[in-house]
């Protein structure tokens, strides 16, 4: 299978379950890993923002990553979520990290920092150049405080053969529809803006890597596979249907949203890492009647 095959459709950047205490929760990790897989997603990507990378350790991302292939048992594609704002450290990781059984890394351009677009540029070509697999960028610059410019994307997709996707969160249709009329025709758009997946892949993407596909993964994927089908008239309720619900699991910070649904679905503790918090009392009661509507 090409990676073009792998990663079309839908993805979910997945949560890391926590304890009381805040260690991970194997347990329910495990239970969250078969949920999705049972419910036909396409791929999981383990500790990637959603899965709280910025608190975790190189040693226990390693950890995760074990456990995630352990438990997916080859029944999905894997991506690894791999990056940084230190380029000669996430080299390092590069280098010192176990992956086998993983299909791709997913980085997160430098953030921080706030390098220029040449920065940004030769951040991922030396990431390219040491790439023990083959590599999806990500720009979201809500987070990062910069964007990937269309201009050093197309620079990055032309020049970088082992960069094969770029998960695009800037919420710019401009971007989008300038890299898909430039871009070489084997690199692939992927949504990372779970409001906006059905209108990009009118535009020409190949899917989404979702944060409210971690509660609704059966849902989501159907309507991506819709869309991939050009079905667009009949995904169009499903698009409809979850709007205010992925509005609502981001209007208080994620992954606390999302969390807090699965949660109360039985799946896992509503606990994050500091600075992360839950999400308040009152947003929980908003969260709970959207759930209810979905439900009905």
């Amino acid at each position: 299978m090409s990676l073009q095959e792998k990663f079309t459709g839908t993805g979910i950047a997945i949560v890391t379950p926590f304890n009381d205490d805040r260690s991970i929760d194997w347990a329910s990790f495990e239970k969250l890993i078969n949920f999705w897989i049972e419910n036909k997603v396409e791929y999981l990507v383990a500790v990637g923002t959603t899965g709280e990378s910025a608190t975790q350790t190189r040693e226990e991302e390693q950890e995760v990553f074990d456990f995630v292939k352990k438990i997916t048992g080859g029944r999905v594609p894997l991506v690894a979520g791999v990056g940084g704002n230190d380029t000669r450290e996430v080299l390092e990781a590069f280098g010192n990290m176990k992956l086998d059984g993983y299909d791709a890394i997913l980085s997160v351009s430098p953030y921080y920092n706030k390098p220029r677009q040449e920065g940004i540029y030769q951040h991922y070509k030396a990431l390219n150049d040491a790439a023990p697999l083959p590599i999806i960028m990500y720009n979201v610059p809500g987070r990062t405080g910069m964007s990937v410019s269309v201009e050093t994307t197309l620079r990055i997709a032309h020049d970088c053969k082992n960069i094969f996707a770029t998960k695009e969160a800037s919420g710019s249709f401009e971007q989008v529809n300038q890299i898909m009329k430039a871009k070489p025709a084997n690199f692939m758009v992927i949504s990372g803006d779970d409001a906006i997946t059905l209108p990009m892949i009118a535009c020409g993407a190949k899917g989404l890597i979702s944060v409210v596909a971690n509660a609704y993964p059966k849902e989501y994927s159907d309507m991506v596979r819709l869309c991939l089908a050009g079905k667009f008239e009949a995904a169009l309720p499903l698009h409809l249907k979850y709007l205010d619900m992925v509005d609502a699991l981001f209007k208080e910070g994620s992954p606390s949203g999302v969390k807090y649904a699965l949660h109360k679905m039985g799946y896992c503790k509503n606990t994050m890492r500091l600075p992360v918090v839950p999400v308040s009392k009152n947003h929980e009661e908003r969260i709970d009647q959207l759930m209810a509507v979905i439900a009905n």
